[in-house]
């Protein structure tokens, strides 16, 4: 078989990978190459970190290319020390690639490198993380073990060489990878099943904790980062927004417990073009070790680990401010670490189960009423089932506020002393057999109504008021919820859904008489059939 013919970087398109979607499927094949040999956990560090290698290779031989060009009519001496001049690339926020580590010198020597092709990509990966500080002990190097199928390995190699990130009309390659990392992250959650839960948020919840909050600028939070989902949807929050000049107005700040998820996320941030360094130097647990002890946010998103019962607890813990959450389930020392969190002005969004809006057990009730009382809730949503793939537990979102006010020159709806409660039950389409998403329409009506009952600028530009829907959203006062025994469940307060009455609608006697008509005679058809069935038998026996 004659060698596949490559384009040189910056050259634009390869032949047949012109779009996302084909890069995906090439990398999807790839990740295929060592499927079966491996827990999906451990291939998704390889194809990433392959991935990500690839991607720092290609935007720097595109940076190449464009120096090049300026470069013309100047001598070759001088001309290769311009090109190897590091601030010219890391000054446009790309990554300093060592010959070692570029693409094209690691396929090309894949095959024959002493010592199989894991040592080259493990050398690879500690060079560029050595020149790029930012990415100190970030990237994988898992490729030279005993345990790794080195011809899997190489083949894996080949089919990425097939994957350019460059060369996409006007898109930056930053993008491009951007929206092929996503999709890994997502592809990958499925392989894995209840073990992506640490990993991943489905993308139409975090699209809703981040139109809720609208985080146009400032500090975002979020206590168990996973792979830095909701940050990324924050900074695309702002970017659609604002404009790419303003994706650097936010920053963001959190950790991870996972050694592995925490290096994902690392990733997730530089593929994005984002500053990683307020995700820390290394994983720690939130409850154990906080990272950012001082650190006051304006946004908080988060989806921890429902009902978590093994947590490092201290009755003693200072963030325990409206009672001590129970060893038994983490909920509400969440929820209590994440208020500890909140500027004056802040705002939160929480996943979490939806015992949370109604557990009594251990003393949570108690929590719950405080941190009502307290006129720290502002609004509950019920979401629909199967929204999440690796957990059937069912879940609602908490969203939390510091001051309800007016806010001044905000001229928001004073909202002190009430909570809004949404049902979203009924929302969102189903995929597949399993898995149901939040639609564009269905994102836009809850967060919209929101921000009519805030009064928000966005709500005022498109000129929303608020109102209560029956069976859909309520605004209560604190004193209706008190009556309920301070249970959050959207249900109790939105009521029932008025149904229009339809003239021409059969009664139901008319319904039943019609149906038990249709069942007889269903019977009278299947006693016919009977007859046939027992004719032909005693034909074939006689």
């Amino acid at each position: 078989m004659p060698p596949r013919k490559r384009s040189s970087a910056g050259q634009g398109e390869l032949p047949g990978v012109s779009s996302t979607k084909e890069i995906q499927d090439i990398l999807w094949r790839a990740a295929d190459k060592l499927r079966g040999s491996m827990d999906a956990a451990q291939y998704k560090e390889f194809v990433l970190g392959l991935v990500f290698l690839k991607y720092v290779s290609d935007a720097f031989e595109e940076r190449r290319s464009q120096i090049g060009k300026t470069l013309e009519g100047i001598s070759e001496q001088r001309k290769a020390a311009f090109l190897d001049e590091k601030d010219e690339y890391t000054g446009e926020n790309v990554f300093w690639v060592p010959p070692i580590a570029r693409w094209d010198h690691l396929s090309e020597n894949a095959q024959s490198v002493q010592g199989g092709v894991g040592k080259l990509l493990d050398d690879a990966m500690d060079a560029v993380m050595k020149e790029n500080p930012v990415l100190t002990g970030v990237l994988p190097k898992i490729f030279n073990r005993d345990n790794v199928d080195q011809m899997r390995l190489k083949e894996l190699v080949d089919l990425i060489s097939d994957a350019r990130f460059t060369g996409h009309g006007d898109r930056p390659a930053q993008d491009v990878l951007g929206e092929v990392y996503e999709y890994f992250l997502e592809r990958f959650a499925r392989a894995e099943g209840k073990r992506a839960g640490e990993f991943y948020t489905p993308a139409s919840v975090v699209r809703l904790l981040v139109e809720v909050l609208e985080p146009y600028e400032g500090r975002v939070y979020d206590p168990a980062c996973g792979s830095g989902g909701m940050f990324v949807q924050a900074a695309k929050f702002v970017t659609a927004h604002a404009g790419r000049d303003h994706s650097h107005d936010i920053a963001v700040y959190g950790q991870e417990a996972n050694e592995r998820t925490w290096r994902l996320a690392k990733m997730n941030l530089a593929v994005h073009g984002m500053d990683s360094k307020g995700i820390g130097d290394r994983w720690a647990d939130t409850f154990v070790t906080d990272k950012h002890p001082d650190r006051q946010a304006d946004f908080i998103m988060a989806n921890p680990p429902f009902n978590m019962s093994d947590w490092a607890r201290k009755t003693d813990d200072p963030r325990w401010r409206y009672g001590v959450p129970p060893q038994s389930n983490a909920n509400y020392a969440w929820l209590q670490h994440i208020v500890s969190k909140l500027g004056a002005r802040g705002s939160a969004g929480v996943v979490l189960s939806n015992g949370s809006m109604s557990s009594k057990q251990s003393g949570e009730g108690e929590i719950r009423a405080a941190l009502v009382e307290a006129d720290l809730v502002a609004c509950m949503v019920a979401l629909p089932t199967n929204l999440f793939r690796t957990t059937a537990i069912p879940a609602c979102l908490w969203f939390l506020a510091k001051d309800k006010t007016p806010q001044g020159a905000k001229a928001l709806a004073d909202r002190r002393g009430e909570v809004l409660f949404i049902d979203a039950r009924a929302m969102g389409t189903m995929v597949d057999r399993t898995e149901r998403v939040l639609t564009d329409d269905d994102l836009a009506k809850i967060a919209d109504t929101y921000h009519a009952w805030r009064g928000t600028k966005s709500a005022k530009a498109k000129g929303m008021a608020y109102d209560d829907v029956a069976g859909f959203c309520y605004s209560a006062r604190l004193q209706e919820i008190a009556r309920h025994d301070h249970i959050l469940t959207p249900g109790r307060y939105v009521g029932a859904a008025e149904v229009e009455h339809d003239a021409d609608a059969e009664s139901v006697q008319e319904r039943i008489a019609r149906l038990t008509k249709e069942l007889f005679s269903d019977f009278d058809e299947s006693e016919r059939l009977q007859a046939v069935v027992r004719e032909q038998l005693g034909r074939i026996r006689g």
